[in-house]
């Protein structure tokens, strides 16, 4: 059975440097050119997370785990626009205690449970591939939430109050979003005609040939859904790849019944609960034989759109399993070839 890679949003570096923190490895003086300055009111923490949670707990508010690496182009988004935002930067002021971790990092960190370990170490342990990963604490120090991967302004805020207002425990993620969609967007499903249609049948048996399988995980209020099909995806050079696939969209709050490509039927938002979607819209990807072998959760741009239909494409995701090395090389690759590499175009 081959491997399931996730990209847990997701995002990448470019930096042809991953150095454990701002001027490691460098001469005195000198600054790192992908090292991103983090706002004052971040919480200047000696890395005793035990420590950390009991402070926070005492002035009412929660612990966030924010991992981050340089040249992070997602993490600078969060950086200077969700951090430039007045109302979310005051909600999270008010509600937490925010702590940068550099998932390269050489620090030392003591966990919640005594032991001594690195950033580095700890990033790997919570499973932590890409930036910006940002996870929610509780007085316990238990995870509460965890965001893979960029989130735009206003999908942000929603996961501040969730987390800030204890919703955990009262309902889920998935449901709190459900009910609290703030920002009107083109209220359809963006089904194209070449796309596999209702009533979807996703088993490999039943698609065309041997090609990989994308599924768009998505739904009816939804912004980033909108851009996606728009904009993203009409890119001529994203387009032609495109059609290499087959290509399923799924609306996570509908009834409407499919076909896994397991052979299972199952309501699409049950099949959605069961895969753990909480974004939208999220890219899972499967192979000829049926079975997941990649996916993204977070707000992507059409560079690393791209580099994810082609990871999957080449069947790169066979030899290299690391998909921040796929995309270090892809992107080291285009260049030489005189091509433009815009991580955030």
């Amino acid at each position: 059975m081959l491997r399931t890679f996730v990209i847990t949003m997701m995002l990448f570096s470019l930096s042809p440097s991953q150095a454990a923190d701002n001027g490691s490895g460098l001469e005195a003086g000198m600054v790192n050119p992908g090292f991103h300055e983090k706002p004052s009111w971040f919480k200047n923490s000696f890395l005793d997370l035990g420590d950390d949670v009991e402070e926070a707990a005492e002035e009412g508010k929660r612990i966030i785990l924010y991992f981050h690496q340089d040249g992070c182009p997602y993490c600078a988004k969060l950086l200077n626009e969700n951090f430039t935002i007045k109302k979310i930067v005051d909600k999270t002021r008010a509600g937490f205690q925010l702590i940068g971790i550099n998932m390269w990092g050489d620090r030392s960190v003591t966990g919640i449970d005594g032991s001594e370990t690195t950033e580095k170490a700890l990033a790997e342990s919570l499973n932590v591939k890409y930036t910006p990963t940002l996870l929610f604490l509780d007085e316990q120090g238990r995870p509460v939430l965890r965001l893979n991967g960029y989130y735009p302004p206003h999908k942000f805020e929603q996961a501040l109050d969730y987390v800030a207002r204890h919703q955990e425990k009262r309902q889920s993620y998935r449901d709190y979003l459900k009910a609290h969609q703030p920002v009107a967007a083109s209220g359809k499903l963006h089904r194209q005609a070449d796309y596999l249609q209702p009533p979807l049948d996703l088993r490999a048996s039943a698609r065309r040939g041997e090609r990989p399988l994308l599924v768009l995980m998505e739904m009816k209020q939804c912004p980033p859904c909108d851009e996606l099909h728009q904009d993203i995806l009409k890119r001529p050079e994203l387009s032609k790849t495109l059609q290499e696939f087959d290509v399923a969209v799924v609306d996570v709050w509908s009834s409407e019944q499919l076909i896994t490509p397991a052979g299972k039927t199952v309501e699409s938002t049950k099949w959605a609960e069961q895969l753990g979607i909480q974004y939208t819209p999220s890219m899972v990807l499967f192979d000829s034989k049926g079975e997941e072998i990649f996916r993204s959760e977070a707000y992507l741009r059409s560079f690393h759109t791209h580099a994810i239909l082609d990871y999957v494409l080449s069947g790169s995701y066979l030899k290299q399993a690391n998909f921040q090395r796929y995309v270090q090389a892809r992107a080291a690759d285009m260049r030489a070839r005189g091509e433009s590499v815009d991580l955030m175009e």
